[in-house]
């Protein structure tokens, strides 16, 4: 059976957004505990591509198929799961790339709403914090997804950020950063 088309981001309202996201229902993969069954022959690349034996998954209902049953472990590794049997994948940064942003409103009452490469729509809010880490070439944006998996926000995505960071006031810490939903997100890291 084939998947819904992915919706154009910019064609919908936030209200919109937010109904399509609650009636997003993913498996209950954090209530799975099968036994370990070994390696998948899958990674993640940084840049957000799947691979399986080496090679690039190209079908994007596949990969929208394989993140749903991702979980991250609490000792940090990533495995596919279903209720009998669950595959180590190895990631090499964030499992999903927050590859556009849709903003509404300004300042205080901004909303900001990001697809991921996957197609998911995740809003930036007091669940799906946005943090920015440094690294070896320079600030690495997250966007929290759920349940510890993170999705690493594109470079073009954090510039259109950085933009709204000059029309949103510093934070309470002198950082710039943007508001989604009420939450003030820094965008600087805490050595600026």
């Amino acid at each position: 059976m084939p998947m819904d088309p992915l919706p154009d981001l910019a064609s919908l309202s936030l209200a919109e957004i937010a109904k399509l996201v609650e009636e997003r229902k993913l498996p209950p993969v954090k209530n799975w505990n099968p036994t370990h069954c070994g390696h998948s022959d899958m990674r993640i690349a940084a840049d957000g591509t799947w691979f399986h034996q080496g090679s690039p998954i190209g079908r994007a209902e596949m990969v929208r198929l394989f993140s749903t049953i991702l979980r991250r472990e609490p000792d940090g590794s990533f495995v596919l799961v279903t209720p009998v049997e669950k595959l180590t994948i190895d990631v090499e940064d964030a499992p999903f790339v927050a590859a556009e942003v849709r903003s509404e409103g300004v300042e205080r009452g901004r909303a900001l709403v990001f697809r991921l490469n996957t197609g998911e729509l995740v809003p930036a809010d007091g669940e799906h914090g946005i943090t920015v880490r440094e690294g070896d070439d320079g600030p690495r944006p997250y966007l929290h997804v759920r349940d510890g998996l993170e999705a690493l926000i594109a470079r073009p995505v954090y510039y259109e950020l950085a933009n709204i960071a000059l029309d949103d006031a510093v934070g309470p810490d002198g950082r710039p950063g943007v508001w989604s939903n009420g939450i003030f997100f820094p965008l600087g890291s805490t050595s600026e």
